[in-house]
């Protein structure tokens, strides 16, 4: 990093003119400006104050070493960005004309892709046009072009987005569009990972500054007559979204990992139980059944007389999922199991849901009780973590024999908005980093992964507060420590040579595995992407 430590010294923390006038007056003790950012965010209601909002020198040094520490960017030459200055309407033709015959003859992803062009033009409509701030200076002026030219372009575009986050967390909305129309330029939805990345974080970033110009004058949000945010509404249909992930789940090994976790904790545990009853929260297809089935059909035991799964869907059952269901239950049949599946529609699971009553569980002899829980219950993890207690706790009312969880291995929940960009900045570059690998660029089920899939993810993290950011993933010493709280403890799981056969048929060496007390954990050139763990109740 020798040759980049010129653009190191860049004053990103200078941006914020709370932090300006705190260096000026002398202060600057650490804890005095999480205070100070605390009382800057719309979050109100922060649990966890070991999340700093803002680096120390030495920490973005590390942060965007550790971000270019991959292997595929060492390749300049074919990783390059348009020119700084380019017009955006000649960058916003070349794209469409390089495009165009990737997506020529498929309707949904023209809609999809007019859509990102619209999003980039609108943004871009506006915002090249600011006129110069009158209380511009040296150390608040942000230009590309006069930043050390040896430096890579990449590293720039890092840089940028990190002082744009701290711009948008400090609530400077118009410091935040002018640094956002420098990226515009050198992101490309199309282009090299970093790229691609780096657009659906910028838009994130616009998506953010929309709610801040919703805020009342007392810093509340305002809210739409059904109690959502107007400015990231999502305009992704149910049907958009599972074509992503089946499309994930078919390509990539982070969804296969967990299914696959979950499916032998569940058949060593039911080993010598004539009956299963499973309870699966938050699913909406029947991807992980299958493997499962065939599973317990081959128990050196013999298959389980019964076994019953209890869905419960966030949406109404789609003709797709109802069909899914008519043939698992008939594969089910053909190997000597008799299925039964049901289906409960709650948009959010409560702890008055999961009763027995209400699940329709009574637990005979020989029968054992499940509950899995595939990249769901982050969805309950709230700044208190109250309702994912409450929870757990009903969870645990149930009796189970053993509960799977699977989820997003990074800390997405921080209180300060600057700290989740970071992590997730990081977390999502190594993703698109393995689709990198994986899929040409030219790929249509990549650009419907990133796009409907992970663009949303980060949209949610980012853009989103209160009961509307959903997208809470924790780390997996977070889930230890919440689930032995409520009363369970881990069961190591003991599939680790079924994993590494599995993520070796992927064809990529990048791919990573790891046991940690108890927790396997799957990630891409070391970085933790998926964790996988099972629970049973403390003795």
């Amino acid at each position: 990093m020798e040759a980049t430590s010129g653009f190191l010294s860049f004053p990103i923390r200078r941006f914020c003119p709370a932090r300006v006038e705190q260096e000026r007056a002398g202060g600057g003790g650490e804890y005095s400006w999480e205070e100070a950012t605390l009382l800057n965010e719309i979050d109100q209601s922060p649990s966890n104050t070991t999340n700093p909002p803002l680096l120390l020198n030495s920490e973005e040094e590390e942060f965007v070493n550790s971000f270019f520490n991959m292997d595929y960017y060492d390749d300049k030459d074919n990783h390059t960005f348009p020119e700084e200055h380019k017009a955006f309407d000649h960058f916003h033709g070349e794209l469409i004309e390089n495009f165009s015959m990737m997506i020529e003859g498929d309707n949904e992803l023209e809609n999809m892709m007019s859509t990102c062009f619209e999003d980039l033009r609108d943004v871009d409509s506006e915002m090249l046009q600011l006129p110069a701030r009158e209380d511009d200076d040296d150390e608040t002026h942000i230009n590309i072009s006069s930043i050390h030219g040896g430096v890579d372009q990449g590293l720039q575009l890092v840089h940028l987005l990190l002082a744009c986050a701290e711009a948008v967390g400090c609530r400077d909305t118009q410091l935040a569009d002018l640094m956002l129309t420098q990226i515009w330029p050198s992101i490309n939805p199309w282009g090299d990972s970093l790229q691609r990345v780096s657009y659906c974080f910028a838009m994130g970033l616009k998506s953010r500054l929309s709610l801040l110009q919703n805020l009342n004058s007392n810093g509340t949000i305002l809210f739409t007559a059904n109690g959502s945010m107007d400015s990231v509404s999502n305009t992704v249909t149910r049907e958009e979204k599972m074509e992503a992930f089946q499309l994930l789940h078919k390509t990539t090994p982070y969804i296969a990992f967990g299914f696959m976790a979950a499916n032998d904790a569940i058949t060593q545990a039911s080993q010598g139980k004539d009956s299963l009853n499973i309870i699966d929260l938050g699913t909406q297809h029947t991807l992980q059944w299958p493997s499962l089935i065939r599973s317990l059909a081959s128990r050196a035991d013999g298959p389980p007389k019964s076994v019953r799964i209890t869905a419960i869907l966030e949406n109404p059952c789609s003709l797709d999922l109802q069909s899914s269901i008519k043939g698992l239950i008939d594969e089910a049949g053909a190997l000597g199991i008799p299925l039964e599946f049901h289906i409960i529609t709650e948009s959010v699971v409560t702890p008055c849901l999961l009763t027995k009553e209400k699940l329709n569980i009574n637990l005979g002899e020989g029968e054992a009780l499940f509950v899995n829980s595939i990249m769901h219950l982050h969805k309950y993890v709230k700044e208190s973590r109250g309702s994912l207690k409450a929870i757990l706790q009903a969870i645990k009312k149930l009796g189970p024999t053993l509960v799977t969880l699977v989820e997003q291995d990074s800390n997405h929940n921080g209180p300060f908005f600057l700290g989740r960009f970071l992590e997730s900045l990081h977390y999502y570059s190594a993703i698109f980093d393995s689709l990198e690998c994986s899929l040409p660029r030219n790929s249509q089920q990549r650009m419907k992964m990133e796009i409907v899939h992970f663009a949303e993810e980060i949209r949610n993290i980012i853009a989103c507060e209160g009961s509307d950011r959903v997208e809470r993933h924790e780390r997996a010493d977070q889930w230890r420590r919440q689930l032995g709280r409520a009363g369970f403890q881990g069961v190591g799981l003991k599939c680790m040579s079924q994993a590494r056969m599995m993520v070796s048929m992927y064809g990529c060496d990048g791919y990573t595995l790891a046991s940690d007390k108890g927790f396997l954990l799957l990630g891409w050139k070391a970085r933790p992407i998926m964790l996988a763990s099972a629970w049973q109740l403390h003795n």
